[in-house]
């Protein structure tokens, strides 16, 4: 359900209810210039803030459009359903003690109060619209008023406090809490501050996505309008839901599958608030399309190694310039300056700006971004006039080709406000702290996400029951999996029997053991099986035929999340999976060219891809059985989770020796 928004976002009157809580919205609707009627409610008060107070909601002039409730959780309930009743916009519930504080059953009769009215909350500090001056906010903030720019929304209230206070010149037009999100959810609340024409990007603090069908919509419908969504997403190191029976679980859990979730929805993330804020500023000055191609320019050789070194992580690099751009740089810089990218252009034109601006665009027209690196001396102790010619030569440069050019500060503090909103009025987003930016440019490179991707519905947890090796490899035979030939018996002497039509060498393995190797369940390499491969503990055997040629082995996983829907793990796998670590997850679902790519990002990639005169592994044929057992996940809910570890692949096809499959019991 999509509930109207836009008389609570952006009010024309204001009540608040409740008494220093109330006194504090009054004083920031005053502080920021908020132009409509602000109507204190107290019973017994006969003003408020300085503002005459009404005893009841019955005696407003007329319905309010926001309301800022600071009652105790239990009036809370009587005055929503009374706002509901008389026609109201919307209102933010302060109090806590809700669900979390463990009764939900209240929560329950406050959503109930609501009706159709849209609430923000419980236990929410409120929101702030510094394009109209209308705040709904009990406490200070560091904001100013703006014309345009980003929303700031947050699961977290103290978090946003403290964006609030920067000093990194993001012009920030909405600031708005979840609280519980008992009524109105993340992806709903970020959707109707991004449908103000005046709201350029969103930034967001994330601890929970609630739902992620609709997260990935809103974000699609940002990308859609030329706006980009940025999060932080916070608990990246919480336990998985399920313990780790598998390799999958303790290498996809915590934040990798809301990292891919993300990924694949189109949405940059970041890990720092500082990140954030720069990333956002990218947003707001040239949308969410930035190219990766990038050049950077210094007047510093130890500042063109810095930026070198500090990329390397982010995964950046600077192709060369052009033999062209070699050319035209040479002739303005002349002969003593290496041209390369990055470049440092020395100081023999510092001051100059018609050659500062000459150099700046000839260096840029061939890039998709600059970086330039420029640190202005503090204005309170020193004069920064001679770094004007610089400044206006990136603005220069910036306007004659069209693309983004980044002043950047290597420090954060050597950016001061005042200078960084003028370059922002002037097209340029000056980004501050060179290690911050770098994330930041990075993130701005966010890929797309695939038009219409919707992870699939997440089900609710319940029990399952592990499926013996046997079943679970008939299951993946079933689907089309290639499996070695095998014979399955309760004691090793009856298997011993059965086994005489299989090729030695053979693999013995012990059932019912989750991890057969630290069991001491699996022997290899056998050409009979005799009464010393006796495995004690074992609830049956199993003996194949053991696979030749093997190129690598593949670790792969398909669980149920419960939030994504069905992550798929791939990465180089065997005993040493966790050693390795060395995973790529996607969410469900994926195709057969995305998971081919999505190998291509494993350190290990090499190795698949003939590293050194070694034959080349059939990553068709793996990617065909990632496909194939996702569409089985998709469509057969019962399944809980599928491992394959590993699966060897040769240069033609691939075997899966190994199955871990988990289904919900009945």
């Amino acid at each position: 359900m999509s509930r109207d928004l836009s008389r609570l976002l952006r009010p024309r009157s204001i009540a608040v209810m409740g008494s220093i809580w109330a006194e504090n919205v009054i004083a920031q609707c005053r502080k920021m210039g908020f132009q409509g009627p602000v109507w204190p409610v107290h019973p017994t008060k006969a003003t408020i803030g300085g503002l005459k107070a009404f005893a009841s909601l019955a005696d407003l002039p007329g319905a309010p459009d926001a309301t800022f409730i600071g009652v105790n959780r239990h009036a809370t309930v009587e005055v929503v359903s009374e706002l509901a009743a008389m026609g109201a916009g919307g209102a933010i519930c302060f109090a806590s003690g809700w669900t979390e504080a463990g009764e939900p059953e209240l929560q329950d009769q406050l959503v109930a109060a609501a009706g159709e009215m849209p609430i923000l909350g419980p236990n929410c500090y409120g929101t702030i619209n510094y394009l109209d001056g209308a705040l709904l906010w009990p406490d200070q903030h560091g904001g100013r008023r703006v014309e345009k720019g980003v929303a700031l929304l947050s699961q977290s209230s103290n978090i946003v406090i403290n964006l609030t206070m920067q000093a990194r010149a993001l012009p920030v037009a909405y600031v708005a809490c979840l609280g519980n999100a008992a009524q109105i959810g993340l992806a709903e609340l970020a959707g109707a501050l991004l449908a103000d024409d005046r709201v350029t990007a969103i930034g967001m603090y994330v601890e929970g996505i609630d739902d992620a069908p609709a997260f990935a919509a809103l974000a699609e419908a940002a990308r859609m309008a030329g706006k980009g969504v940025v999060c932080v997403k916070s608990g990246k190191t919480e336990a998985s839901r399920t313990a780790a029976a598998s390799h999958t679980a303790s290498l996809a859990g915590g934040g990798v599958a809301s990292s891919a979730f993300l990924r694949q929805a189109g949405v940059a993330e970041v890990n720092t608030l500082p990140e954030l804020i720069e990333t956002l500023k990218i947003f707001h000055v040239h949308g969410p399309k930035l190219g990766t191609r990038l050049c950077s320019l210094s007047c510093s050789g130890g500042e063109a190694g810095l930026v070198s070194d500090l990329a390397q992580p982010f995964g950046i690099d600077f192709p060369p310039p052009s033999d062209a751009q070699r050319q035209r740089l040479g002739e303005i810089l002349g002969p003593i300056v290496t041209i390369a990218n990055p470049l440092d252009y020395h100081t023999f034109i510092w001051g100059d700006g018609p050659r500062t601006t000459d150099v700046f665009t000839t260096m840029l027209s061939g890039y998709d971004a600059g970086i330039y690196i420029i640190d202005p001396p503090r204005p309170d102790r020193c004069d920064p006039a001679s770094f004007q010619p610089a400044l206006d030569a990136i603005v220069s440069a910036a306007r004659t080709t069209g693309k983004p050019a980044f002043a950047v500060a290597t420090l954060p503090e050597n950016f001061d406000e005042d200078r960084a909103i003028a370059m922002i009025d002037e097209g340029i987003a000056p980004l501050m702290g060179l290690e911050t930016a770098l994330g930041a440019i990075r993130a701005a490179q966010t890929a797309p996400g695939q038009p219409d991707w919707r992870p699939v519905a997440a089900l609710p947890m319940r029990e399952t029951r592990m499926l013996s090796e046997a079943e679970g490899k008939a299951l993946l035979a079933e689907a089309g999996v290639a499996v070695p030939r095998s014979v399955t018996a309760t004691t090793l002497a009856e298997l011993r029997g059965k086994a005489s039509d299989l090729t030695p060498p053979l693999a013995l393995k012990g059932l019912g053991f989750a991890h057969k190797t630290e069991a001491g369940a699996v022997r290899l390499g056998l050409q009979t099986l005799d009464k010393e491969a006796e495995m004690p503990g074992a609830a049956g055997y199993l003996a194949e035929e053991m696979v030749t040629g093997t190129v690598a082995e593949i670790l792969l996983g398909l669980r149920r999340d419960p939030v994504y829907g069905v992550t798929l793990t791939l990465g180089f796998g065997g005993v040493t999976a966790e050693l390795l670590a060395d995973t790529v997850t996607l969410v469900l679902p994926v195709t057969e060219p995305e998971i081919t790519a999505a190998l291509a990002r494993l350190r290990l990639w090499p190795l698949l891809d003939g590293y050194r005169g070694r034959p080349r592994a059939d990553v068709g044929a793996l990617a065909g059985i990632a496909a194939r057992l996702g569409q089985l996940m998709l469509d057969r809910p019962g399944l809980e989770e599928i491992e394959i570890n590993p699966i060897l692949v040769r240069q033609s096809g691939a075997v899966a020796v190994d199955a871990l499959v988990r289904e919900a019991r009945t």
